[in-house]
């Protein structure tokens, strides 16, 4: 990797943004300029959407079993290139290699189980419900879709929702995170291989207003994001006023309740890894512990807890 200005991908091409701002993309570990990420403005965003419009209607009507058979590419791709995508994440994110490559074997895992879509996509019937009245459920998709990525799942999150996306028949735009965009860069180029329909998927580039681009325009039909808690609720509140689909995931809080028979030197391994796993930034490491279940673990575990900026103790 060098520090290039990042290119967006849309309606099967990738493109110079015409952005007027980036931001710089640096290895946390030393501070290396690894790319520049451009902040792309509405326009590109109304690109993506209309290449993911036209493309839509085809896209639907490919049968599920004939849509898979994309995705069964891709995870091969996905294992053959596996320690360049997990060493991509350490580089950008500056999580350890063993997390790293856990985030990518569950990237796909996701599309293994996407897979699985022309069972997971039947419907239901129900007859006679009430007199003359037959009942029927069936799945369909929405039409164009984005979703909105965080920083510390580069590699795994993008995976919570483009599969299950395609094969459901619906076609996407990726933001990554502008701060770890280069990870995804990686999968769009295997993506760029599998031969899927112009305008299936698309890549965008960009900060807030990239962003506020996306929750606006009216091709999209459904939008989902992970990340703060306040950004979460911006997301929401704005794209859900336009009328669309919102999966919204902001921050948490966990909780650990320590017992008194549990196993010292095994609370610590388990709260530490919690606690600093994934370089401190998941959703779910431990940020409370309760004090009056801790006090038979031993001063290191203690120690050890007290080091992280985002642990309280309860009183």
């Amino acid at each position: 990797m060098h520090n290039e200005v990042l290119q967006n991908y849309i309606d099967g091409a990738w493109r110079h943004s015409q952005a007027t701002e980036h931001r710089e993309v640096r290895n946390p570990a030393t501070d290396a300029l690894l790319a520049r990420t451009p902040l792309s403005p509405p326009e590109e965003v109304a690109q993506a959407a209309e290449a993911a419009q036209r493309a839509f209607w085809g896209w639907r009507q490919t049968p599920p079993v004939q849509r898979i058979q994309y995705l069964f590419k891709l995870k091969t791709l996905l294992e053959e290139h596996f320690e360049d995508l997990a060493r991509s994440i350490t580089l950008e994110n500056g999580k350890v290699l063993d997390d790293a490559r856990g985030e990518m074997r569950r990237a796909i895992e996701n599309v293994e189980v996407a897979c699985g879509i022309p069972n997971l996509l039947l419907g239901d019937f129900a007859e006679d419900i009430a007199h003359g009245v037959d009942e029927y459920m069936i799945r369909q998709p929405v039409g164009v879709v984005a979703s909105i990525c965080p920083f510390n799942f580069p590699g795994m999150i993008p995976f919570w929702y483009l599969p299950y996306a395609l094969a459901c028949g619906n076609t996407v735009i990726i933001k990554p995170s502008e701060r770890t965009p280069l990870t995804m860069v990686k999968v769009f180029h295997l993506l760029e291989q599998i031969g899927l329909p112009t305008g299936v998927v698309n890549l965008v580039h960009g900060g807030p207003d990239t962003v506020n681009a996306i929750l606006d325009h009216p091709l999209i039909q459904a939008i989902t994001f992970v990340g703060s808690t306040p950004v979460a609720r911006h997301v929401y509140s704005r794209a859900s006023a336009h009328g669309k689909r919102v999966q919204a995931q902001g921050g948490a809080k966990n909780p650990l309740l320590i017992l008194p028979d549990a196993d010292p030197e095994l609370t610590v391994r388990i709260v530490t890894d919690s606690v600093f796993g994934n370089a401190g930034q998941r959703c779910l490491a431990a940020a409370n512990i309760s004090r009056r279940y801790s006090q038979k673990l031993p001063n290191s575990a203690k120690w050890a807890m007290g080091l992280s900026l985002v642990l309280r103790w309860d009183p």
